[in-house]
């Protein structure tokens, strides 16, 4: 699929027309409160719907309550082995890559800011983290697991937010397009696909063609259950790398609520790495993984640390030596991995489930600016090229 800045530009007024139309119809009919707190109750699938839920919502959990009818169940379970096996690259390029990467995009970043993420950074990184976690599972689609809901409540929380900065009048849509537009959500898919499978190449991770375009299949399944419209997502990496570049050059720059968002990232992660001597490494790896112009642009502080963190695919190559040698070894780094990406989100989430729910306002003192600048773009560098 060919795409143009022309073919980008008609993507940017459309949201997600049944989301919206049901948030719409809870704010209309004074039933948001309610909604949210009848769905805290609702966390896993096939749950039977709490009585007093609002018909409007309850028609619409009905809609989206399964995946695609053209999911391939095979591939889907190739990805999932992909996941285990890379568990805890991929919860790195998640955290030092992706979440970075969109922070460095003007718009979001003041899209971010204009809700309350920007004082919540743990919290936003939890509800990715276990995103991530319940979608991997073997019964993410099956009764009693937690993704389909997650699902359903991003995909309103979106909406939300569209319905908020519309009906303010705090967002430029002539010039920014519709906020959280379907260009902007086929580009989160990216960034949390595409990029993550770059990130564990710059990492010196081994990946085969068949694991890494399963993995990328699998965030395909989950943009069309948050909305995407599959008739203009990319449909395999080829196609998927025409889109990320174009998008990141059309889009990413500098701004201060980027770097702002950033510095939230790392004083975060620093908090988690123990002591303060290895704190450095927070900051080298992002800038490794994301490159020098985007750090720059974030305000990612430089430091000796960079060094070593270029050496981490020399650390990544023995430990993947000892895990194809040793059927035990094998068994014992997936179980650390396992052990590791709980141990990150009990940290982030205090040991809760995190919750999604429509806000009921977003934030009154911030001014979202209408303008983005269209200067300084970044080329993203090619996916193959090593430390």
């Amino acid at each position: 699929m060919t795409y143009t800045d022309a073919s980008m530009d008609a993507l940017r007024p459309i949201g997600d027309e049944l989301a919206d139309a049901t948030v719409a119809a809870l704010f209309e009919r004074g039933e948001v409160g309610k909604f949210n707190t009848l769905m805290r109750y609702v966390s896993t699938t096939g749950q039977e719907l709490p009585e007093g839920l609002p018909d409007v919502a309850r028609e619409y959990l009905h809609v989206t309550s399964a995946p695609p009818s053209w999911v391939d169940w095979d591939e889907m379970e190739r990805a999932r082995l992909f996941f285990i096996d890379n568990n805890v690259h991929i919860s790195t390029a998640l955290s030092f890559a992706s979440m970075p990467v969109s922070y460095a995009l003007p718009h979001v970043a003041r899209l971010l800011s204009a809700t309350h993420a920007l004082k919540y950074p743990s919290k936003r990184m939890a509800e990715t983290g276990q995103f991530t976690v319940y979608l991997m599972q073997p019964d993410a689609f099956e009764a009693g697991s937690r993704f389909v809901p997650a699902a359903q409540k991003v995909r309103l929380l979106h909406a939300s937010i569209r319905h908020h900065l519309k009906r303010e009048d705090r967002w430029d849509t002539a010039s920014l397009g519709t906020p959280i537009c379907q260009e902007d959500m086929i580009g989160g898919q990216m960034v949390f696909s595409l990029l993550v499978l770059d990130s564990l190449h710059r990492l010196g991770v081994h990946m085969s063609t068949e694991g890494a375009e399963a993995y990328f299949y699998a965030w395909r399944v989950v943009g069309a259950m948050l909305g995407v419209d599959q008739g203009a997502v990319p449909k395999d990496l080829d196609s998927a790398r025409r889109f990320l570049d174009l998008y990141m050059v059309r889009h990413m720059g500098p701004s201060e609520e980027g770097v702002h968002l950033t510095r939230q990232l790392i004083d975060l992660y620093e908090e988690v790495v123990p002591g303060t001597f290895f704190d450095p490494i927070v900051s080298a790896l992002i800038r490794h993984l994301i490159g020098d112009t985007c750090a720059d642009w974030l305000n990612v502080p430089r430091s000796p640390w960079d060094t070593v963190a270029k050496a981490a695919p020399v650390l990544l190559g023995v430990l993947e030596t000892v895990e194809d040698r040793s059927p035990l070894g094998a068994w014992a780094l997936d179980r650390l991995g396992h052990l590791v990406t709980l141990l990150e989100l009990s940290s982030l989430t205090r040991g809760r489930v995190m919750h999604y729910a429509i806000p009921e306002q977003l934030k009154k003192d911030y001014g979202v600016s209408t303008t983005v600048p269209r200067t300084r773009r970044w080329t993203p560098p090619a996916p193959t090229v090593t430390p």
